[in-house]
C-alpha cells in the first residue's frame, strides 16, 4: 500500500499543477516517492513479478543453493562496502530468473534484484558479473525506477488517487512494465559508474562491466535493457575503465574456475 505521506504529497504536487517544487531529488532526478514509498512498492512489484511464472520462472532454490549462494554473496560484497546508499534500509533480494537465451538482470524499488540464467552462462568471470550485479545495484540504490515512474505515471496516478478511481491492475502493470523500463542515458552512465565505486572496494576488477560490454559489443542478437539507451557499448567501456583508473583502483580478474563450476550446476 502507498503511504499516507505519498498520497498527500500527490494531493498537493496535483492541487498545485506544479512538479518543480515538490516531491524529492535523488540521484539528480526529480522523485515524487518517499524512500517508504519505494521499500514499499517494492514489495509489491517483487509479488508481482514472482508470481507470473511464464514470464519470469523463477529458478528454484532447491538444487540450485550453490548458484543462490554464489550471486547473493557477490550482492553483500557490495553492500558492506559503504558505498551504496540504503544498504540498510532496502530488502536486497536476490532471484534468479530460469531463461537461459535471456542476457539481462534488473532491479525493481526497493532493491530487489533478478538475474537471468542466460546472463550468468554467458559471462566468463565472477567480476563480470559483479560489475553488472553493481550496475543494477546502483539503479536501486540512485531511485531511477521511481524517478522515471515519476516522469511516466505520476500525474496519472496523483489523477487516480485524488478522484478515488484507482485502477487495482494499475500497479500489476507498472511493476510488470519496469522489466521493460528505459532508462536515460544519464542513469546508464551513473550506474555505470556506480558500478565501478562499488567493486573499486572489494578485491574484485572494478571494470568488470566493462568485460561484458566488451564482450556482446558487435555480436548483435537481443541485448540486455540496460543497453537500450546506450547503442554504443564501446563509449560504456571507454568511461568504466577511465573511472577505474581515476579512483585507482588496483582489484584483478579472479574466480574463474568457480565460476565455470556455477555455470555448469544451474539446473
Amino acid at each position: 500500500m502507498l503511504t499516507k505521506k505519498f498520497i498527500v504529497l500527490l494531493a498537493v504536487v496535483y492541487s498545485a499543477t506544479f512538479l518543480s517544487c515538490s516531491g524529492t531529488k535523488s540521484g539528480g532526478g526529480f522523485n515524487l516517492f518517499a524512500i517508504e514509498d519505494d521499500i514499499a512498492l517494492g514489495k509489491q512489484f517483487s509479488a508481482e513479478i514472482e508470481k507470473d511464472t511464464k514470464n519470469y520462472p523463477i529458478l528454484p532454490e532447491k538444487g540450485n543453493e550453490a548458484a543462490y549462494s554464489y550471486v547473493r554473496n557477490i550482492t553483500k560484497k557490495l553492500l558492506r562496502t559503504g558505498k551504496v546508499a540504503y544498504a540498510d534500509k532496502f530488502a536486497w533480494e536476490v532471484k534468479l530468473i530460469n531463461d537461459d537465451n535471456t542476457l539481462n538482470a534488473f532491479a525493481v524499488p526497493g532493491g530487489y534484484l533478478y538475474v537471468y540464467t542466460g546472463l550468468i552462462k554467458y559471462l566468463d568471470s565472477e567480476d563480470q558479473l559483479a560489475g553488472v550485479m553493481g550496475h543494477e545495484i546502483a539503479h536501486a540504490a540512485q531511485r531511477h525506477s521511481t524517478q522515471q515512474m515519476t516522469k511516466l505515471y505520476g500525474i496519472d496516478a496523483i489523477r487516480q488517487i485524488i478522484t478515488g478511481k484507482t485502477d487495482p491492475g494499475l500497479l500489476g502493470q507498472i511493476a510488470l512494465s519496469l522489466v521493460s523500463l528505459k532508462f536515460s542515458r544519464s542513469h546508464e552512465a551513473e550506474a555505470d559508474q556506480y558500478s565501478v565505486i562499488y567493486l573499486c572496494e572489494t578485491g574484485y576488477n572494478a571494470s568488470g562491466a566493462a568485460g561484458f560490454f566488451e564482450k556482446i559489443g558487435g555480436k548483435g542478437g537481443n541485448p540486455p535493457e540496460f543497453l537500450s539507451t546506450h547503442p554504443d557499448p564501446g563509449n560504456r567501456v571507454t568511461a568504466i575503465k577511465r573511472k577505474s583508473q581515476e579512483l585507482g583502483c588496483r582489484g584483478k580478474d579472479r574466480n574463474i574456475p568457480e565460476y565455470d563450476k556455477i555455470k555448469k550446476g544451474l539446473n
